[in-house]
């Protein structure tokens, strides 16, 4: 598939580096420009292009840079994705840590990934989120192998979040239908299932056990 990563932080550019090896053809923009991501590129044979580029064309979308960044990004990001493309968020909302207060999570109570799909204007897959960027270059496991992780994946477009499932299969993981985004808090900082490294039968206790209340910690 051609995929866009549009960030390439730790969770994107280890994407960059699983993906490309597992043959996709990979286009990775950061906010610095493509000059700086020279290296990134070398290393993986991904292209690197300006954010404005990143979607063009792509099958997956992931974007992954810090919350309070998302409402800069350039109008019309996703205008080019390739029909009924996918569009993963890796996003949390770290609101004293990084981000500052954002009112339409504070007030309206909106998850955190339907605040960003409002900016975005086009649905997203909240996935990825709570993984350790590490892992995913340290911890893909074979189908059946009772060591292998297993995701939260979130969304409202059901043939997309089959799709990004069957990425993360490929990618070495299992995953869990964690409902639709309006039901994502249940895998947003501070949750049981939020940092977890454990299987489908863990990762679904710990969504069943998650607190709609947002916890001191990520509360701006």
């Amino acid at each position: 598939m051609k995929i866009g990563i549009i960030g390439a932080g730790n969770i994107g550019g280890n994407l960059t580096r699983r993906l490309t090896a597992l043959g996709h053809d990979v286009f990775v923009a950061n906010s610095r420009g493509p000059e700086t991501l020279k290296e990134l590129a070398e290393e993986t044979g991904a292209t690197p292009v300006r954010a404005e580029e990143a979607a063009e064309g792509a099958e997956v979308v992931v974007v992954t840079v810090p919350l309070k960044a998302v409402p800069d990004l350039p109008a019309g990001l996703l205008d080019g994705a390739a029909e009924g493309a996918a569009v993963i968020d890796t996003g949390n909302y770290y609101p004293q840590q990084r981000d500052g207060r954002i009112a339409g999570i504070e007030d309206e109570g909106l998850t955190e990934s339907r605040w960003t799909e409002r900016h975005l204007g086009r649905p997203v897959v909240k996935a990825f989120n709570g993984t350790y960027a590490q892992d995913i270059l340290d911890r893909p496991r074979p189908a059946g192998d009772s060591a292998r992780m297993a995701l939260p994946v979130a969304g409202d477009d059901e043939p997309a979040k089959a799709r990004v499932r069957a990425l993360i299969d490929e990618l070495g993981f299992d995953t869990v239908d964690a409902g639709g985004i309006d039901d994502s808090w249940r895998q947003q900082p501070g949750t049981p299932v939020y940092g977890l490294r454990g299987d489908v039968a863990a990762v679904r206790k710990a969504l069943a056990e998650a607190s709609r209340e947002r916890p001191a910690d990520f509360r701006g």
